[in-house]
């Protein structure tokens, strides 16, 4: 693997594809099957019907937020997605960009002393797909770190 990375143009969006294409496509397939299911059999009622759509819906809900994870960087810092929060940092609060092996996803060691999770890039199922996306968004953390006054 080369040690050089060219910095990717700004703005750019880092997200595990695979894993989202995946996921929406399960839930999808998981709200229609129950769906499917609890409207055709003929022993229900209104009421359990009901709860076979509200099941089916909270299934596609809980993948849909497993498939919202992304990383926007920008000319002036970085928006990482994760499932329940976003969070915006500048450039000068990021000092590294961690993937090592084994790990489930990406780690930004921050000024403040604490490290943040980056489940927007992960290598799960498709692994050079998450090391470009780190050594990317790393070349571009090194970059801006020299542009700041």
């Amino acid at each position: 693997m080369s040690t050089s990375t060219r910095t990717p143009a700004l703005p750019v969006t880092f997200r595990p594809t695979r894993t989202r294409v995946v996921l929406l496509a399960a839930g999808a397939v998981m709200f229609s099957v129950i769906t499917f299911a609890g409207l055709t059999l003929e022993r229900l009622n209104p009421g359990e019907r009901i709860s076979f759509v509200f099941t089916a819906f909270l299934f596609a809900g809980v993948l849909a937020l497993l498939a919202r994870p992304k990383v926007v960087a920008d000319d002036s810092g970085v928006t990482v997605v994760n499932l329940t929060r976003v969070r915006r940092l500048e450039w000068a609060e990021i000092l590294r960009v961690n993937l090592r092996t084994g790990d489930p996803w990406v780690f930004l060691d921050l000024s403040d002393g604490t490290s943040l999770p980056v489940l927007g890039i992960q290598p799960g199922i498709a692994r050079e797909q998450a090391i470009g996306d780190a050594r990317a968004l790393r070349a571009l953390a090194e970059a801006r770190a020299g542009d700041e006054p």
